[in-house]
């Protein structure tokens, strides 16, 4: 590949728990991280350590701003949390954070997003698979539009983004290049071109891990869930080369 080539090849962001995971990513050939804790549940909010660890490597890092597994309706006091962690990602010196909130009857909240986004000036933007609950994604991502996010993480509102393909399609074509449309959720190297061939995405989300070997013990224990995965370099490696095949 030449080097205009690379410059125009889409990006692969990938979800990374731990300390070895951003490792991995990254040795990989990672474009950009999303930083998390408990991918088990679907990723949590990262440390303060982790934060800060994460923002020596070479490449951007964005922290998932989640207080709790579940559902993405919060309470003040979990709203007051979320703005702490999103001053914990600025003050490590972190590229952007991942957020996204709901309300009660399915739609995005647009005033607790505004105070995310709010308190998030300075730092890039992107909304999680929140959109993937409400019940209208093209007047979810209107809003996110307005509200001035770069992007949204999405699997089309269905459990892997190869299955919500044809929802992703129509996000992309409705965003008309005013915002970025990620694909995320199951996404492997052997369905990347699949999403890749959808005009106008530029971007993938993908965890590339792999099964953690040797957890029994650890999963009898109750020290792990019973399906532990860890960041693989080698998938990370095998997803960016399918990215930059299609990008040839």
């Amino acid at each position: 590949m030449t080097s205009q080539e690379k410059a125009s090849a889409p990006l692969l962001e990938v979800c990374v728990d731990d300390i070895a995971g951003l490792q991995a990513a990254v040795s990989g050939g990672a474009d950009r991280i999303e930083l998390c804790s408990a991918l088990g549940s679907g990723g949590l909010t990262p440390s303060r350590g982790f934060m800060a660890a994460a923002a020596q490597v070479p490449i951007p890092v964005f922290a998932l701003i989640r207080p709790r597994a579940g559902g993405f309706v919060y309470s003040e006091a979990e709203v007051a949390v979320m703005e702490a962690d999103i001053a914990a990602a600025r003050d490590a010196g972190l590229a952007g954070v991942v957020i996204g909130a709901t309300t009660a009857d399915g739609a995005l909240d647009q005033q607790v997003n505004r105070k995310l986004v709010d308190a998030a000036v300075g730092l890039d933007l992107t909304l999680h698979r929140a959109i993937d609950v409400v019940s209208d994604m093209e007047r979810a991502l209107d809003l996110a539009i307005s509200l001035g996010f770069s992007r949204v993480l999405t699997s089309g509102g269905a459990r892997h983004a190869e299955e919500g393909i044809d929802i992703i399609a129509r996000l992309v074509k409705r965003s008309a290049g005013r915002i970025s449309i990620m694909p995320g959720g199951g996404v492997r190297p052997e369905n990347a071109a699949r999403l890749l061939a959808i005009p106008g995405v530029t971007e993938l989300h993908a965890s590339c891990s792999g099964a953690y070997v040797g957890a029994g013990r650890l999963v009898e224990l109750g020290f792990l869930s019973e399906m532990p995965r860890r960041t693989d370099a080698a998938i990370v490696r095998q997803l960016k080369a399918q990215i930059n095949v299609r990008a040839s």
